[in-house]
């Protein structure tokens, strides 16, 4: 199987797996996750809580990589060097929310049979909980995030596609089959996804012929135009410009101008970039390719950081937002086989400028 990647993806082959499996962890319950309404789970591999919402206030406590802490309330604070200068008061102080992503705690009720498609029998599905655990079903792993996590895992809003509903008991587990991922089938607790709908994936203005989107990367934000009138804005993340140690990074810019959209996709796995720099996501949900070289719109659940550049090159945006530009724009993708392609002169305009 290929993978599909961003900004020249990443065509990598399965060597280094060698007979490495991936062992089972023990599936955290849903009930253990905080009981509250909203929730946010830590993005980054440790972040400081404070005292106030503000950079330089008393440090009291600290989170790690996945934890889960009760969202109290978003509030306006002060972070040194960000345009982000929203906190979020959890029950033990302030963090940062650009390294919260936003989750909630919806456990689903499994199905027991899945419906037939022209891919075979299957559903596409919606990682509904903060996070769920994996294991494998066809070990060796091939994927690097999976020989590299410690704890792989799916995350809220994440969308895979779901080919077999496996019962033992009470126990029911779901095995998630990646079309474009490197081969590898993971089983993971069927009551974390909720299955998408035919509604949900509805065009939405599709009457309308004069659609085009602009993305500002000197403001950082994403509107869509039917005409001349708005009807859709959002923060995005385009190309970063400086790496984690600081230098120029001219080759994640993303690409200025007018670019058709020409292919579509519910969801794919992303990867590219070196071993030191680069990046291996699986359910990488609604995206919109615009760019030869595969820069695309898409979900995005590794950071809450928008209205910052953080990518190597596409247009990060929050899955809601990403889901909408999705059936929104050319071509349409329907549920079955949730991938679409459309020849040139292509589907709706993505127009990239600065300022």
């Amino acid at each position: 199987m290929t993978t599909l990647s961003r900004r020249g993806f990443l065509k990598a082959g399965l060597g280094g797996a060698g007979a490495w499996m991936l062992p089972a962890p023990p599936l955290l319950a849903q009930s253990e996750f905080p009981d509250s309404p909203r929730l946010g789970r830590v993005v980054s591999g440790q972040v400081a809580v404070r005292a106030q919402p503000d950079y330089d206030s008393p440090e009291v406590g600290q989170l790690y990589d996945d934890a889960v802490v009760p969202w109290l309330a978003e509030v306006a604070g002060s972070y040194r060097w960000s345009v982000n200068q929203r906190w979020v008061e959890t029950e033990g102080g302030y963090v940062w929310a650009s390294r919260l992503q936003p989750v909630l705690n919806l456990p689903n009720i499994p199905v027991s049979s899945l419906r037939e498609t022209s891919l075979g029998p299957g559903m596409w599905a919606e990682v509904t909980v903060p996070y769920v655990d994996l294991s494998l079903d066809n070990p060796p792993a091939r994927s690097p995030y999976l020989r590299q996590a410690a704890h792989p895992r799916l995350y809220y809003s994440q969308v895979v596609w779901i080919d077999q509903v496996q019962s033992e008991g009470e126990s029911v587990q779901y095995r998630v089959n990646e079309r474009y991922g490197y081969g590898d089938l993971l089983l993971a607790e069927a009551s974390a996804f909720r299955p998408l709908t035919d509604d949900e994936l509805a065009p939405i203005s599709p009457d309308v012929e004069e659609k085009r989107v602009i993305v500002d990367l000197l403001r950082q934000t994403l509107s869509c135009f039917e005409g001349r009138s708005e009807v859709y804005y959002c923060r995005i993340s385009s190309g970063a410009k400086f790496d984690a140690e600081g230098n120029p990074v001219d080759k994640w810019s993303t690409p200025l101008g007018p670019h058709p959209i020409w292919r579509k996709l519910i969801s794919t796995h992303m990867s590219g970039g070196s071993t030191a720099t680069g990046y291996d996501l699986p359910g990488v949900a609604w995206t919109s390719l615009f760019s030869g070289d595969g820069v695309a719109i898409h979900s995005t659940f590794w950071h809450n950081n928008f209205g910052e550049p953080m990518s190597h090159g596409c247009v990060n945006a929050r899955p809601e937002d990403a889901k909408w530009v999705f059936r929104w724009s050319r071509p349409h993708v329907p549920y079955d086989p949730g991938d679409g392609t459309v020849e040139m002169p292509g589907g709706t305009i993505v127009e990239v400028v600065e300022g």
